[in-house]
């Protein structure tokens, strides 16, 4: 028992650690100097490159169906476009502005799941959607001064909420580390494709990254993008997908603390954007604890019945 609760303990602690270094990847957005499109390439062939390190390594066997292939490179393509915008909005507005948009991803997710699987859009999750609408209109009038940085923001909230829904149909056929590798491919493809039409390229950033923005890139692309995945992974066969879901649902708490601690004056906000934002975030955090407990209620009272 007394090794059961420690290697519990250190899950826990494990997955608060996964759900800080995501909140980080906000701050080293800023930190970078580099603008959007290029960062997010940096970030996604150093992940390509040390997710096939890691695949060798772990001996994974590396074949996909070429129809699994187009999906995978397809949701990448998506990842890639959310990571841009999401990195934009940062430089649009600030890391605070961006995760408290982006905390409205459990609201989308709610309404394109039921596209893709097939079932009825719950109520309880569209009065969640109203009060989450509520706090967003809260960061909408007392922040406009950032308003592009705050649409920005909610384009990648939406598509990641898209792209979550896709990897859950993905999931059920490999690994999830086999899936992210393709999908980086798939992102560095589309991006670089991009860069060479539109000629953005050519230009030194894209070639020549600082040397202090060669070594955040790395960082974000090594220990916050494959480290902080396979760890995750490992998490979920300790932990239920429901404890997993509600403390990664901290991340946009962890990224607000980091940035304000770590750049001051210019993470502060107004009073309305603080109490839009808590709305948000005991929306996105207190529902799926009132569906666990609720779950559990008529399981108890199916039994006594």
């Amino acid at each position: 028992m007394i090794i059961l609760r420690k290697v519990l303990f250190n899950t826990y602690l494990k997955l608060h650690v996964i759900v800080l270094i995501f909140g980080f990847t906000a701050i080293l957005g800023k930190l970078i100097t580099l603008p959007a499109l290029e960062l997010v390439w940096y970030r996604m062939l150093i992940a390509v490159i040390t997710f096939y390190i890691y695949l060798k390594f772990s001996g994974e066997n590396l074949a996909v169906s070429r129809a699994d292939l187009l999906k995978l490179l397809g949701v990448g393509v998506i990842i890639a476009v959310h990571w841009v915008t999401f990195y934009g909005a940062i430089k649009l507005s600030n890391v605070s502005v961006a995760l408290g948009c982006f905390a409205t991803t459990a609201l989308f997710t709610s309404f394109i799941e039921p596209f893709f699987f097939r079932k009825r859009i719950s109520y309880s999750e569209v009065f969640i959607g109203l009060i989450i609408l509520a706090g967003l209109y809260l960061i909408f009038r007392f922040e406009t001064h950032y308003l592009a940085g705050i649409l920005v923001a909610l384009l990648s909230a939406i598509l990641a909420g898209l792209f979550t829904v896709l990897n859950k149909k993905l999931v059920a056929n490999h690994r999830a580390v086999k899936i992210s590798f393709y999908e980086m491919i798939g992102g560095v493809i589309a991006l670089t494709i991009f860069l060479a039409v539109s000629g953005k390229g050519t230009r030194v950033p894209f070639l020549f990254p600082t040397w202090m923005d060669l070594f955040y890139l790395v960082l974000l692309g090594t220990v916050c993008t494959v480290f902080a995945h396979t760890v995750q992974i490992d998490v979920m066969q300790h932990l239920t997908a429901y404890m997993v879901t509600l403390t990664i649902n901290l991340e946009p708490v962890y990224g607000i603390l980091l940035a304000f601690f770590i750049f001051g004056e210019t993470e502060r906000m107004t009073t309305g954007f603080y109490i839009g934002t808590l709305i948000i975030l005991l929306s996105v955090i207190g529902f799926p604890i009132s569906q666990h407990y609720l779950k559990k209620w008529k399981q108890k009272v199916s039994q006594t019945d």
